[in-house]
C-alpha cells in the first residue's frame, strides 16, 4: 500500500491503477541476487491497517519467523512523507533510526519518483530498502527462508498444488484484493459499477468452493488462503461503506463469514489484525473519498470470535505441523484494536 498526502487526496478523483513493485530484489537461499537470507540481517516494515503487508504478517507469524526477521510497525496515519515511525519512542525505528520509510528508499535510490510502499524489507546493516514486492515477498518467505522456519511449521507453498494455487490467487487478486480499490477510488458511475459487480461476483463463485471444503486449495492453509483472508477481514469494516462494495456484508454470507472467522481464530490470522489501525487508516487518510476524515463507530466486531463449525468439514490447518507459538512480546495487537 502506498501512500503520501497528494496521492491520498486524489483517490476518487482520478483513476486508479496499482503501481507496480519498483524495487524486486529477491531474499534468496542461494543469494543470486546478492541478497542471501540470513537470520537478523533483515527487517520487515509494515502498516496493520494494509492488507498487502499483511500478508507478510501472517506468514511470518506461521513460520515464526519473528526471531530471524525483525518487525517495524508503522503509524496507520501518514503525513506527507507517506509511513512513519511514530508508534516508537521519538518517533524514529530504534533499529534503523529513521523517522520515515522513505529514507531507506533514498538510500536504495536518491530521488526515487513513485510512493512509498509497505510490505517493505530493509537491509539493516546498510539501512537501504532491499524489495517492495508485495507479491512476492510472502511466497519468498515460504520456500526460500525453510531453513530458518520453525519445526512444524506449514507448507504455505506446496510443489505439487502450486498451480491451482497460482490461479485462486490471480483471479481473488484480480476482483477482490485489488477489485476493493479499483471501486473505492473510481472516479465515475461506470467504473465503479463494473469494479464493485466484479468483486461480488468472485465471492459468489468462491461460496460453493467453500462450501464444501475448509480451505481454498486442498485440505491445509496455503498462501491463498491468507491473500484472501486479508481482504475479507476488512471488508465489513471498511470495503462495504467507505470503498461502497456495499450489495451485502460478510456478515450475511453464511459460507464466507464462517471461513473468515475459521481463520480469524487460526493462531496467525487474528493475532495479527489491529481493526483500530485499519478503520484509521481508510477513513482518516483517505481524504479523496471521506474529507471529513469521520470514523464510523461501526461494525459491532464482536462476531469474529463466534464459533464457525468449519471444523466438521475437515481439513488439517497445519497440514503435519503444528500451530505457532504465543506472540512475542512488543508484537501484540492493543486491546482498542481487537474485538
Amino acid at each position: 500500500m502506498s501512500g503520501g498526502g497528494e496521492g491520498n487526496s486524489a483517490y476518487g478523483h482520478k483513476a486508479f491503477k496499482r503501481s507496480r513493485s519498483h524495487f524486486a530484489d529477491r531474499i534468496t537461499a542461494d543469494g543470486r541476487d546478492g541478497r542471501p537470507v540470513e537470520a537478523g540481517r533483515y527487517r520487515l516494515v509494515v502498516s496493520r491497517a494494509c492488507p498487502w503487508a499483511s500478508r507478510a504478517l501472517v506468514s511470518r507469524r506461521l513460520l515464526e519467523l519473528e526471531h530471524v526477521l525483525s518487525l517495524a510497525v508503522v503509524d496507520p496515519i501518514q503525513d506527507d512523507r507517506s509511513w512513519r515511525f511514530t508508534l516508537d519512542p521519538d518517533g524514529r525505528d530504534p533499529v534503523l533510526g529513521i523517522r520515515f520509510l522513505s529514507e531507506a528508499y533514498d538510500r536504495r535510490e536518491t530521488g526515487y519518483p513513485g510512493g512509498v510502499s509497505v510490505p517493505a524489507v530493509v537491509d539493516v546493516p546498510s539501512g537501504e530498502l532491499v524489495t517492495n514486492d508485495y507479491q512476492q515477498i510472502t511466497l519468498d518467505l515460504a520456500t526460500e527462508w525453510s531453513a530458518l522456519h520453525r519445526p512444524g511449521a506449514p507448507d504455505l507453498y506446496p510443489r505439487a498444488r502450486r498451480d491451482e494455487i497460482d490461479t485462486v490467487m490471480a483471479e481473488v487478486y484480480e476482483d477482490v484484493n485489488n477489485g476493493v480499490y479499483r471501486a473505492g477510488f473510481a472516479t465515475n458511475q461506470e467504473e465503479y459499477e463494473a469494479a464493485c459487480a466484479g468483486v461480488f461476483r468472485r465471492l459468489e463463485l468462491l461460496e460453493p468452493r467453500l462450501a464444501g471444503q475448509r480451505y481454498l486449495v486442498g485440505d491445509t492453509i496455503t498462501e491463498a488462503d491468507i491473500r484472501l483472508f486479508t481482504t475479507l477481514v476488512r471488508f465489513d469494516a471498511v470495503y462495504h461503506g467507505h470503498f461502497k462494495c456495499n450489495r451485502w456484508k460478510l456478515a450475511e454470507s453464511p459460507v464466507l463469514w464462517a471461513y473468515a472467522r475459521d481463520l480469524y481464530q487460526t493462531p496467525g490470522f487474528g493475532d495479527t489484525v489491529d481493526f483500530d489501525h485499519i478503520k484509521r487508516h481508510y477513513y482518516q487518510v483517505h481524504t479523496g473519498i471521506n474529507p471529513t476524515r469521520i470514523v464510523p463507530l461501526g461494525p459491532d466486531l464482536s462476531g469474529w470470535l463466534s464459533p464457525h463449525h468449519r471444523e466438521e468439514l475437515g481439513g488439517r490447518p497445519f497440514g503435519d505441523g503444528t500451530p505457532p507459538g504465543p506472540v512475542p512480546p512488543g508484537e501484540e495487537v492493543p486491546p482498542q484494536g481487537r474485538p
